[in-house]
């Protein structure tokens, strides 16, 4: 008997697996998780509360773990018109997802989140003298709001920014220690984020600095105030301002045109006036667009004769790239006279372009530093170039010490006459 009912019991197990098989197997088809996807919509139509919304998120979670274990018929490769249950399940789970977010909050969260966007607002903008009362007259009418809603009485202590931005952070500050609940107070919660977006539209018409054009950020910080009032009439007027603070060696303003003018022509013009001025004030200005390897801004570079330039301009003179281009600056390094450029400059006396030779060899003319001495001695004997031969003759003069002179004299007879003239100079 035992060996029956051990036969009935084996019988009945399998019975019982198989039902399981299938029962799962139909759970996980897509008509069962697609009136799934029906239940938990209609759930999250009725749902009032957030504790709702969490029930219908995690039947959501249950429904897109079973998709991704069931095992869907995949669409015909060939037919552009074929169904796919699972994209189409998963399309609705997503669609499903979105509309529980929107109807999740309004949360006290979102309202300190939009108040901290309000306070960069405020302190990272440059305000017009138009702009900055709009920009009060926002903050005063939030913070009335705020103590309507929530019954706390802040002020701004003046029309400073920093003022202004403080009145907003402790507005976060009393909304984020609250515990605002978002089914108790929704209705509050819901005005003061409104009256926070309200507060960001408004800073965000309020006029500020950038919505300028450039001539009139130039006439309210007195840029034009030099000419007088006919000359403001001729084209263009800020060129005429440049030519008059140039003559009044005012730099100031000559390098605010330069940073805020986007003209060609403006900007070849000023470079040349701070060519021509040499000031050390257009320093930063000026080395920031020789980063970009132009010759001008290499050649004031020059003029202003700062050490700190080095390190930019020594990378220009590297390899056998623009000619034009090392050329100038060769002698922009031998104008500012660093005795970190000598090695460098040095180096390019070996260069093929014979004009960057030449360039190298007066550049180390104008350091003047005595350790030239030996490679320009080379190049005055050995180069096959006599332009970059008299180059060294006229360098070892300037460098200008005894053991120079004596080099360059021995040239008297040279077969160059460049190189004799400047050989009759050292006797």
């Amino acid at each position: 008997m035992s060996n029956g009912d051990d036969e009935a019991a084996d019988e009945e197990a399998a019975n019982e697996e198989a039902d399981a098989g299938e029962a799962e197997e139909t759970a996980l088809s897509a008509d069962t998780l697609d009136q799934r996807l029906d239940d938990a919509e209609e759930a999250l139509d009725g749902a009032e509360t957030e504790a709702d919304l969490d029930e219908v998120e995690e039947d959501l979670n249950e429904i897109e773990a079973d998709l991704d274990a069931a095992d869907l018929p995949e669409p015909d490769e060939d037919d552009e018109d074929a169904e796919d249950p699972a994209a189409e399940l998963e399309d609705r789970i997503t669609d499903l997802r979105d509309q529980l977010e929107d109807q999740r909050g309004p949360y006290a969260e979102d309202v300190v989140t939009t108040l901290e966007a309000a306070q960069s607002t405020i302190t990272d903008t440059r305000w017009t003298e138009d702009g900055r009362p709009d920009v009060v007259a926002a903050v005063d009418s939030y913070l009335k709001t705020v103590e309507s809603e929530i019954d706390t009485a802040i002020s701004a202590e003046s029309g400073d920014s920093e003022d202004l931005a403080d009145a907003v952070d402790q507005v976060a500050q009393v909304i984020e220690g609250s515990a605002l609940d978002p089914d108790e107070d929704e209705e509050t919660i819901a005005a003061l984020l409104e009256a926070a977006e309200t507060l960001q539209d408004d800073l965000e018409a309020a006029e500020e600095w950038d919505d300028l054009t450039v001539r009139q950020q130039l006439d309210a910080e007195g840029f034009y105030d030099v000419l007088e009032s006919e000359n403001r009439k001729d084209f263009p007027a800020e060129w005429n301002a440049v030519k008059v603070y140039e003559e009044l060696g005012e730099v100031e303003p000559i390098v605010k045109a330069l940073e805020t003018f986007d003209s060609d022509f403006m900007e070849e013009n000023v470079l040349d006036t701070l060519w021509r001025m040499g000031p050390e004030e257009a320093y930063d200005a000026v080395e920031q667009r020789a980063q970009k390897r132009n010759v001008r801004p290499v050649q004031i570079l020059g003029k202003i004769g700062n050490a700190d330039a080095t390190e930019t301009l020594h990378d220009f003179i590297d390899g056998d790239g623009d000619a034009a281009l090392q050329k100038v600056t060769l002698r922009a390094l031998g104008e500012i006279g660093s005795e970190e450029s000598v090695q460098p400059v040095a180096q390019r006396l070996d260069a093929d372009n014979y004009e960057i030779r030449s360039a190298a060899a007066r550049s180390l003319g104008l350091l003047g530093d005595t350790r030239a001495i030996e490679p320009l001695a080379d190049v005055l004997e050995d180069d096959e170039a006599n332009e970059v031969r008299a180059s060294a003759a006229w360098a070892l003069n300037q460098i200008g010490t005894q053991r120079a002179l004596d080099v360059v004299a021995e040239y008297a007879d040279d077969r160059a006459y460049l190189v004799q003239s400047e050989a009759e100079k050292a006797v």
